[in-house]
């Protein structure tokens, strides 16, 4: 079986409507550099993990998600909006797409404290109320003390905290996340992952999340998009596709 047929076998081929439960549907094509992504697949979990070595297309993928990279050609729709269809010229500028986008190297505003730094996506909110969900993203992520301090005086792992906390601040519908817990201590990372898959699916917000780590993928019980040169070589249930590689790595923990 060939790559491609491989694709079509064990993903979601992306039809003219959305089915039941889907909530993006994304078929495109892209080359960027020596890098060819042909992406065809539809997305369904709460949690998505997109799972595959360095190199392989996977943060490319998040920024013709996000907007801040226009596919050659293709079409991706969220929630039955049409954000980019070549074949119409449709494009939605990534300000509108209401999707939340963090990424490895968070870029805060300098000259604005923390608790402005999460408030500036916020509109339509009283100053109380602004405040009070600035304090709750804060709160969610641990860094509630850090409120009044400003970006320099950040850790790296503070500031990828904030960073986080501003993306979930609007409510989006829909989260990337560029292995974001980066800088992280291990132990905060795995209360922080808790309380956030918990918080997103409460709103029933959606997150689509590059990882390297088996653990997480399983820790979230996510739905696994294997990537490999471009192509979704494998999509499902953590426990079904990553059944291999958590089993080598279990092995790996014995020896040590």
């Amino acid at each position: 079986m060939s790559r491609t047929d491989e694709s079509v076998r064990v993903g979601y081929a992306m039809t003219g409507s959305s089915a039941a439960g889907e909530y993006m549907q994304v078929a495109i094509e892209h080359t960027l550099g020596d890098l060819s992504l042909r992406i065809s697949c539809s997305l369904s979990a709460p949690w998505t993990v997109l799972f595959g070595p360095s190199g392989a297309g996977k943060t490319s993928i998040l920024r013709v998600l996000g907007g801040l990279i226009k596919p050659v050609s293709g079409r991706v729709v969220l929630h039955g909006r049409t954000l980019v269809e070549t074949a119409s010229r449709a494009w939605v500028p990534p300000a509108e797409r209401a999707i939340g986008f963090v990424t490895q190297r968070p870029t805060l505003f300098p000259h604005m404290d923390v608790g402005a730094n999460v408030g500036f996506g916020l509109s339509g909110l009283s100053r109380r109320s602004s405040a009070e969900r600035v304090a709750r993203m804060l709160q969610l992520f641990h860094a509630g003390h850090l409120t009044t301090r400003m970006p320099a005086h950040l850790s790296g792992g503070e500031k990828q905290r904030v960073a986080l906390a501003r993306a979930l601040a609007p409510e989006p519908r829909l989260l990337l996340l560029d292995e974001p817990f980066t800088g992280i201590d291990a132990d905060l990372k795995v209360s922080i992952l808790e309380q956030l898959t918990a918080w997103l699916a409460e709103r029933k917000i959606p997150a689509l999340y590059v990882s390297h780590d088996v653990a997480e993928a399983f820790q979230t019980a996510a739905d696994v998009i294997v990537i490999d040169r471009g192509q979704v070589e494998a999509h499902g249930p953590a426990q079904l596709v990553l059944a291999t590689r958590r089993e080598q790595l279990l092995r790996q923990l014995g020896a040590g």
